[in-house]
């Protein structure tokens, strides 16, 4: 039994592995720093189990856990990982000054939707609104990223919302922190629904189909995107709506996210 499920393991992983392989591959990282990161990630997850389940870790304990050298361990557990908190924080505003665009009523019209604003003055104004949803960026720089992913038009001196969906252009540094983000919160739902009780699993579903028409496959995809967007719409005014201060002791990160795969070819 343990001999099959470890089989589906090295199946499931190398699935994982195979597009994140291709991500790297295609950015010049070679298969020697990848071999680091994954040792960097047995060290660090059995130091936050042990945390977690309150037992007593030492380097010896990591180092029969992992199979890792005494050293090694210690080594790894001392690197500080790198990351890019600006990239991070500039999508994490994008998408919450396109939030407060749709749902605050300051700036919406009185149908519900965004309103067109001036770049400049008071509230409502594009300035207003980025001031008070996205902090510190200046005015400028969130008016160039939105510009940058397609998300806004600007007439003239004034703004006017069309896409409301947040995501990045040209800029491969943000799309590539979204693979970590997305595909981590995923894994970590599929992680806690294997071993959760069945009342307190978390929403995970699909639809999929092997042998849905060619000619239908453009209908599907607009369907699809036209759904889930109004759903995540729906759902963004809710959120918004039982919103606490950051600094609120309630403050707890949720998401859904819903994506959209199509199988290149018959072969892949």
């Amino acid at each position: 039994m343990q001999s099959a499920i470890n089989d589906i393991i090295t199946e499931s992983v190398l699935k994982i592995l195979r597009p994140l392989v291709r991500v790297m591959l295609r950015n010049g990282v070679a298969c020697g720093n990848f071999e680091e990161l994954v040792r960097k990630a047995y060290v660090d997850e059995a130091y936050s189990i042990g945390k977690k389940n309150q037992q007593k870790t030492t380097v010896s304990s990591i180092s029969a856990q992992t199979g890792l050298s005494r050293k090694e361990v210690k080594r790894l557990n001392e690197l500080t990982p790198s990351h890019n908190a600006d990239i991070e924080q500039k999508y994490n505003r994008a998408v919450r000054v396109i939030s407060g665009w749709t749902n605050d009523n300051n700036f919406t019209d009185t149908s519900g939707d965004a309103s067109e604003l001036p770049v400049d003055g008071d509230t409502p104004s594009f300035a207003s609104l980025v001031k008070q949803y996205s902090g510190d960026i200046p005015t400028k720089a969130m008016l160039n990223l939105l510009l940058a992913a397609n998300c806004v038009k600007v007439k003239g001196d004034r703004v006017e919302l069309i896409k409301h969906a947040y995501v990045p252009g040209n800029d491969s540094a943000e799309i590539i922190n979204i693979l970590g983000t997305d595909t981590n919160e995923l894994i970590n739902t599929i992680d806690y629904n294997l071993t959760a009780k069945e009342a307190d699993r978390r929403y995970q579903r699909k639809v999929s189909t092997a042998v849905l028409d060619q000619k239908a496959v453009e209908q599907f995809k607009a369907l699809s995107n036209k759904q889930s967007q109004a759903l995540l719409e729906e759902l963004d005014a809710w959120i918004s709506q039982h919103e606490v201060d950051p600094d609120d002791d309630n403050a707890r990160y949720v998401s859904l996210g819903i994506y959209y795969y199509e199988q290149e070819s018959s072969g892949e």
